[in-house]
């Protein structure tokens, strides 16, 4: 005849006062003692997708509630193999819209019950040292969205750590990529500026490093090119809201009078240059100059600026990056076929950019082209 298990209640009370005695934590064994199972059954128990059935289940869990159990997580990863956790590599001037992807990733990430862990670079160029730091923590999967170089993507190979880029691309060597098409996006400012009468450009470019900032300005200079527009006055930008301001007047320096368009590498700079060309240049934003940035961040949407600007579809983004990610966790293939998903930037057409062509009354001048403005 079947021992009958004991009352889980009444065992609980008995081995939670050991356990205060000896002064420890609750592990998995003093679980499967309560609930009168094995230890395996118990890790099963918290495992999710594996085989127990509905009875053991309901003891351990009644069992693990009344002791307070909490799973060990770095124990579980000794047996699983996989730590659930995730890396994600920002570099933290590149962008002001990556709080938005770190909310998003760690939502798709929770959801297939998985965990984020941040590393920030304060630059692009300091990933050698991050990524050090990176190996130590035995993570299943990295999503870096910062520029990585051929050799390192080798040695995530060699360790087949699986890979996502986010944002960045590697042409040297295969790696799956989920990026917003930053160079089309550049082309599609110009496209829609010079539609509506624009001929002479500004850049003010962004980081230096960043290769998101380096796509949109190749985009917008061969846009120029092709429409047979002069070359833009190209400045250097930080991606901050100082660059913005010392960008316009170093454009306007060098053309002598004021432009009719400036295209910025990111919002905060299209706003230190609108700001800037309203209240201490006294230039008519958008009438004698229109301005447009990327991004669509928070503040390109208030009231005071409403900026012509570039939406990445970020929810849709990030959900691809985790979606990839994941797979090729679960698939224990780093290696396999490197997936491209390219997504478009949406155009919102605020109020500092003239899209409609306006004729000119001066006597000799281009239709659709605004008189230059000098400034005294």
């Amino acid at each position: 005849m079947t021992k009958p298990k004991p009352c889980v209640e009444a065992a609980a009370l008995a081995h939670k006062a050991v356990i205060a005695r000896e002064a420890r934590r609750v592990t998995s064994y003093d679980v499967a003692l309560v609930a009168g199972v094995s230890q395996s059954a118990v890790s099963r128990c918290f495992q999710a997708g594996a085989s127990v059935s509905e009875t053991t289940l309901a003891r351990v869990m009644k069992a693990a509630g009344l002791l307070d159990y909490i799973p060990n997580a770095a124990a579980r990863s000794l047996i699983t193999r996989r730590s659930n956790i995730v890396a994600v590599l920002i570099a933290s001037q590149a962008n002001l819209h990556y709080p938005e992807l770190l909310g998003e990733l760690s939502q798709q990430m929770g959801a297939r019950g998985k965990r984020v862990l941040l590393f920030m670079l304060p630059r692009e160029t300091d990933v050698e040292r991050v990524l050090s730091e990176v190996w130590q923590y035995q993570v299943d999967g990295v999503i870096a969205a910062a520029h990585l170089s051929s050799g390192h993507i080798a040695e995530f190979e060699r360790r087949q750590m699986p890979l996502v880029l986010f944002n960045r691309t590697v042409r040297e060597r295969p790696v799956h990529t989920v990026t917003c098409d930053h160079r089309e996006a550049g082309r599609m400012l110009v496209s829609r500026l010079a539609a509506a009468g624009h001929r002479r450009f500004g850049i003010i470019a962004g980081l230096e490093d960043s290769t998101v900032a380096n796509e949109r300005r190749r985009g917008a200079c061969e846009r120029l090119a092709e429409l047979g527009l002069p070359p833009p006055v190209v400045v250097p930008g930080q991606s901050d809201y100082p660059s913005g301001a010392a960008g316009l007047r170093a454009i306007i320096s060098a053309m002598g009078a004021v432009p009719d368009a400036i295209i910025c590498g990111s919002d905060v700079m299209a706003i230190g240059c609108l700001d800037c060309a309203r209240h201490e240049l006294g230039i008519d934003v958008p009438r004698q100059l229109s301005v447009a940035g990327f991004d669509a961040v928070e503040p390109s949407n208030w009231l005071s600026y409403n900026l012509t600007t570039l939406r990445q579809p970020m929810p849709r983004m990030a959900q691809a990056a985790a979606e990839l990610l994941c797979a090729v966790i679960d698939n224990n293939h780093p290696a396999a076929t490197p997936d491209r998903r390219v997504f478009s930037a949406q155009f919102i057409e605020g109020a500092t950019a003239r899209l409609e062509p306006v004729f000119s009354t001066i006597t000799g001048a281009t239709p659709g082209l605004a008189a230059p403005v000098a400034i005294m």
